[in-house]
């Protein structure tokens, strides 16, 4: 199955390599990553679509522990 992965990221040193650690570890396959700063420069926003069997709790539960991250919502695509 795929989702989309809207979340908000602390803008810190290894953020985007925790976020795909995490979510390769969980069973899902990053397949489009795309990411823009917002505009306080602390913070950016990271769009991405994984493919995977699990269910999608599974990875929003441990994206949510992240301390950089600070926003995650999962949701299927159509």
């Amino acid at each position: 199955m795929r989702y989309r992965l809207d979340l908000t990221l602390r803008h810190a040193e290894g953020a985007l390599a925790r976020v795909l650690g995490t979510t390769e570890r969980r069973g899902f396959r990053p397949v489009a990553v795309e990411g823009e700063t917002l505009t306080d420069g602390d913070r950016w926003h990271l769009q991405m679509t994984v493919e995977g069997e699990r269910p999608a709790e599974t990875l929003h539960a441990q994206l949510a522990k992240l301390y950089d991250c600070l926003h995650v919502q999962v949701q299927p695509c159509s």
